[in-house]
């Protein structure tokens, strides 16, 4: 088992200075660098404070100037933003400029209220046609010499400028949730990323069972499988419970951003009242700690370790949470420290 830490800089509130959140965002990424992690992963994202990431290229190429040996990788593109030559050229050019270090974590997107600003009219269904005619291009046009002509994308002879500082490119790997995700990571050689959010172990046994098959069906090599979940780790049981809460409202806030209903100004979702809060059961703290990866050293010990024993190779350890900075740093802490080795 491997890990890693997804992280972007989250701002809740307009008192939050952007300097501030991206110096503690470096200081995470620099303890996950320090404490033996293999990657760091942050995404895309567009308008929302909720997860400030509009070109995660320039945000790995920052890091690869504040850290020293860890992978650096996209969680993820969202393929249906980008001409495949445009996303070629600049994954390559990050690879140059970091010496080789990137990795590509690619997805068709989730949030309706980025598709209706980036690509208008778009659906989830086009969005996820897209990446599939994206990302198989990406080899080809690192390769040189692509010419394509696709529902969405025609172009003659192109070759990506610069070419990738790796031989064959930065290892891709696909956002999946359904069979059919799964299979067309596997069967055209790329590794899988899957990210359950609130139905516990059950859904992360399915997924690596959707994995195992779409493995099963395919005469290549078997890719890796990253399993990305939300962590914590807590001194004793009441800050597990305090991180259950905080958690609670985390997922609150990711489903209204989800469901794309309510008001948006200046970046901020409009805040959600107590009662708002309380109202939503599927996201009580009492469900957090239940399906999440959290509790006090041997409790997040003991989940991954059943998480191994499913035959994931990688967990990255989901630090987006609403939390202090001086709380997320404390729970990387504790995981790097005390929980990492009982894995070595």
């Amino acid at each position: 088992m491997e890990f890693s830490l997804f992280a972007h800089m989250e701002r809740l509130t307009p008192d939050q200075p952007h300097d501030v959140l991206h110096k503690e965002f470096i200081q995470l990424c620099k303890m996950a660098d320090e404490g033996g992690m293999r990657a760091i992963w942050t995404g895309e994202h567009h308008g929302m404070e909720f997860t400030i990431a509009p070109n995660p290229f320039l945000t790995l190429v920052d890091l690869a100037h504040q850290t020293k040996n860890v992978r650096l990788g996209t969680g993820t593109i969202v393929a249906p933003f980008w001409h495949p030559i445009k996303l070629a050229g600049e994954a390559a050019s990050t690879d140059v400029i970091t010496g080789g270090r990137i990795e590509l974590g690619i997805a068709r997107g989730a949030y309706s209220y980025e598709y209706e600003r980036m690509v208008p009219g778009m659906d989830a269904w086009e969005a996820g046609q897209r990446m599939r005619e994206t990302v198989p291009l990406l080899r080809a046009l690192w390769a040189g010499d692509c010419a394509h002509e696709g529902e969405f994308f025609q172009f003659p002879a192109t070759t990506s400028a610069p070419k990738p500082a790796q031989p064959d490119g930065p290892p891709i790997w696909i956002a999946a949730r359904d069979p059919n995700s799964h299979e067309f990571g596997v069967h055209n050689g790329f590794n899988v990323q899957v990210t359950p959010l609130w139905q516990g172990l059950e859904e992360i046994e399915t997924l690596m069972g959707r994995f195992n098959d779409a493995c099963a069906s395919h005469d290549g090599p078997r890719p890796k499988i990253m399993l990305l979940h939300h962590t914590y780790v807590g001194s004793d049981a009441a800050d597990v419970g305090l991180a259950a809460q905080q958690l609670s409202r985390f997922y609150c806030y990711f489903g209204a951003w989800f469901q794309n209903t309510r008001p948006v100004e200046q970046g901020l979702i409009a805040e959600l009242s107590d009662a708002e809060l309380a109202a939503n059961k599927m996201m009580s703290p009492k469900n957090m700690h239940r399906d999440l990866t959290i509790g006090t050293v041997q409790e997040v010990i003991d989940q991954i370790k059943r998480y191994e024993d499913l035959g994931y190779d990688e967990y990255s350890f989901w630090i987006d949470s609403g939390m202090s900075f001086e709380r997320k740093r404390a729970s990387l802490a504790r995981f790097i420290d005390d929980v990492m080795p009982a894995f070595q």
